[in-house]
């Protein structure tokens, strides 16, 4: 995939151990552009240095699906509609190539840094074992929030991604595409030729955002679960994902176009 997406460009292949060694920004900042396909290699060829992508068995680029556990009345979503300062997001990540199941909890604390901790899931994604939700109610309450008394499969998001990392180690970069988010038997789909750029590094903007801002692409308000949301359950519209998941995202269908023709 990366071949295709990438264009000429040939990053260095490393592993997983090497990119935590060079980049773990386990706690972070996140940044997230919607960049066309065919735009993204020039971008990326402006680097000043080095980059790596991270390669295991043969393979750079990587199938991914997370289920996402949110209250009856889809708490973490509207915490995070209404940009609470602490807020959450738990889910189960499923590492599709190899099986391999993580259970996740996103934190948001304040200036905008994102904080994760993750143990093995064991069992099916869509259920919460003990040991799971156990982890969730510790983690919860060493972040000072209060631990939802009942929690249930709401989404699931489904993506391919690829991750860069420059050598020097002051950013990753992963790109995701073929999104689709799944709710209750509908779905809705990433229009051809987008790419889901984010940025994560400890500091403020990168060599590739500047490069991003150049060719006149800037943040925007993005969440694959609430983008999900939004699109498939018409009565949460209304809030400050709807203009890139109304851009991006479509409902399955046989006339499917980019977003940025």
């Amino acid at each position: 995939m990366s071949t295709g997406l990438l264009g000429n460009l040939s990053p260095l292949p490393v592993s997983l151990d090497e990119i935590n060694t060079r980049a773990c920004l386990a706690t972070r900042v996140c940044r997230k552009y919607l960049v066309p396909a065919k735009a993204l290699p020039g971008i990326l060829a402006g680097s000043g240095e080095g980059l790596g992508i991270l390669a295991i068995g043969g393979r750079d680029s990587f199938r991914y699906s997370s289920t996402y556990f949110d209250t009856p009345e889809l708490g973490s979503f509207r915490d995070h509609r209404q940009g609470r300062r602490r807020r959450y997001k738990a889910r189960v990540r499923t590492y599709v190539d190899t099986g391999t199941r993580l259970f996740e909890v996103k934190l948001k604390g304040a200036r905008g840094i994102t904080d994760k901790a993750r143990i093995t899931h064991e069992g099916p994604a869509h259920v919460l074992p003990r040991t799971s939700r156990a982890f969730l109610d510790s983690t919860l309450d060493g972040y000072g929030l209060g631990t939802p008394p009942m929690l249930a499969p709401s989404a699931v998001t489904d993506y391919r991604r690829t991750t860069l990392v420059t050598l020097s180690g002051t950013e990753r970069l992963t790109l995701d595409t073929e999104l689709v988010g799944r709710r209750d038997g509908r779905e809705v789909r990433m229009r051809p030729g987008v790419v889901l750029l984010e940025v994560k590094t400890r500091g403020g903007f990168t060599p590739t955002e500047r490069r991003l801002h150049a060719h006149g692409f800037r943040e925007v308000t993005f969440s694959k679960y609430a983008a999900t949301l939004a699109s498939l359950e018409p009565q949460l519209r209304g809030n400050r994902w709807i203009r890139a998941s109304t851009a991006c995202l479509e409902r399955s269908g046989p006339r499917a176009r980019s977003c940025f023709t």
